[in-house]
C-alpha cells in the first residue's frame, strides 16, 4: 500500500514560463553585478544550491555562506515579483491526478520533493493554487544533493505517519532521470512523467516503475494499487 507520494515541482506539477531561471538571472545581476552565465547553465533536475554554487564558480565568486544568503535572500523577491507577469500552467493532469488521490478509499499523504528552496517552492505553488495540498517534503534547504534531500522526506514522513514508514509504501514522482535516481536512492518507488526535463525516451531507460507522458495517463488506484 502506497502511504506517502512525493512530486517534483517544476516540469512535474507547473510550468512557470521559466520564471525561477529568469529570478536567478535578474538576482545575479542586481546583487553581483553579473550579466552572463546562466544561460549556459541546465536547471532541469538541478537543485537551487548546486546551481548558485555553479554560478560562483564559473564567474570565480567566493562560495561562502554569505554569499548563498544575499543570493537567496534576493532570489524570493524577484521570483515573486516575476511569477506575477509570468504565463504559466500546471502540468496536464494534476489537479484531476491529486484529487483522485484524495479520494481513495484510504488517501496517501501528499508531500513534496524537490531542488526549489522551500519558500521558493510556496511561492511557485501558490501562484497556480496547489501549496496547500501538500503537508511537508525535502527541499534545497535541507541538502545540496537531492539524495539526501530525498532521505530530508523520507525522515519527515516518519516524523508524520510514524517511524514504520517504509520506503517502498513512497512514490517519488518526477520529470527528470535525477527525480527517479533520488527515489531509488531511499529505495522508494518511481514514476516518470515526461512533461518537462525530459523526453519519454529519455526517462524509460531510468527503469522507473511507471513511465508515461504525463499524469492523464495513469489512474491513482493504479498507482497505490488501490
Amino acid at each position: 500500500m502506497v502511504r506517502l507520494v512525493l512530486f517534483d515541482i517544476d516540469g512535474t506539477l507547473v510550468h512557470t514560463g521559466h520564471a525561477g531561471t529568469r529570478a536567478f538571472a535578474k538576482t545575479f545581476a542586481t546583487e553581483f553585478n553579473l550579466h552572463h552565465g546562466s544561460e549556459r547553465m541546465k536547471f532541469a533536475g538541478r537543485t537551487d544550491v548546486s546551481l548558485v554554487r555553479e554560478f560562483f564558480k564559473i564567474h570565480g565568486l567566493d562560495e561562502s555562506p554569505g554569499h548563498f544568503r544575499q543570493f537567496f535572500a534576493r532570489y524570493v523577491f524577484w521570483l515573486d515579483q516575476i511569477l506575477a507577469d509570468s504565463i504559466g500552467h500546471a502540468c496536464p493532469g494534476v489537479f484531476e491526478f491529486i484529487r483522485d488521490l484524495q479520494a481513495l478509499p484510504q488517501p496517501p499523504a501528499l508531500g513534496l520533493l524537490t531542488g526549489n528552496i522551500q519558500l521558493g517552492a510556496e511561492i511557485k505553488l501558490r501562484k497556480f493554487g496547489l501549496w496547500e495540498y501538500f503537508q511537508f517534503g525535502g527541499f534545497a534547504d535541507d541538502h545540496e544533493d537531492r539524495n539526501r534531500i530525498a532521505v530530508a522526506a523520507l525522515e519527515r514522513g516518519r516524523r508524520v505517519l510514524g517511524k514504520n514508514l517504509q520506503p517502498q509504501e513512497i512514490v517519488v514522482i518526477g520529470d527528470t532521470p535525477f527525480d527517479v535516481r533520488c527515489g531509488k536512492f531511499i529505495g522508494a518507488r518511481t514514476l516518470g512523467v515526461a512533461t518537462g526535463g525530459a523526453k519519454l525516451e529519455e526517462l524509460a531507460p531510468c527503469g522507473a516503475d511507471w513511465t508515461v507522458p504525463d499524469l492523464t495517463r495513469i489512474s491513482a488506484r493504479e498507482l497505490c494499487g488501490r
